[in-house]
This record gives structure tokens, C-alpha cells and sequence, in this order.
């Protein structure tokens, strides 16, 4: 029986180990996560660059067409989700 208690006590050592190791591999997930997403160009920045080469060149009517229309729909909820936060832009106007 004190075999017993001393590996119960040894197991819930390791447990506790483990996940300490769980929790902070996770936590480091998440902040490598966020930072990748901050690093990403907002659509209006992207739509300005694809805009650049179209104008010289670079890019066909047709292939500049299906990036702006792309964009545009990524812009708007990035925009929708601004202005639902209050953090930037205008308030959506009002029906009259």
C-alpha cells in the first residue's frame, strides 16, 4: 500500500508537469497566431498595391477586376468590424 501512495504522488507530479507544458505551449500558439494576423496588410493597403501594378501593367483588366472584387468584400467587413468596435470610420448612416 505505500508503494501505491508514493507512485499516485509521483503521477500527479508528472501530471502537473504536463500541463504546465500544455498550458504554455498553448499560450505560445496564440501569441505566434496574433502576431502573424497583426503582420497581414489590411484590404486597403492590398487593393492600393494591386491598383499600382495594374496601372503599370503588371496585371490584366480581368485579373485586376477579380482582386478588386475580392478585396472589396474583405474591405467592407473590415470595415463593418471597425465601426461595430467604434474603434475607426464613420457610424453606418441611417435610413431616412
Amino acid at each position: 500500500m505505500v508503494d501505491f501512495v508514493g507512485h499516485s504522488g509521483q503521477l500527479f507530479a508528472w501530471l502537473g508537469v504536463l500541463v504546465v507544458l500544455v498550458a504554455g505551449g498553448a499560450y505560445a500558439i496564440g501569441k505566434i497566431r496574433a502576431k502573424t494576423v497583426q503582420q497581414e496588410p489590411n484590404a486597403s493597403e492590398l487593393l492600393s498595391k494591386f491598383r499600382e501594378l495594374h496601372s503599370q501593367g503588371v496585371l490584366s483588366d480581368a485579373e485586376f477586376r477579380t482582386i478588386k472584387t475580392t478585396l472589396t468584400v474583405r474591405l467592407r467587413k473590415e470595415l463593418g468590424e471597425l465601426n461595430n468596435n467604434g474603434e475607426r470610420g464613420s457610424a453606418p448612416h441611417a435610413k431616412q
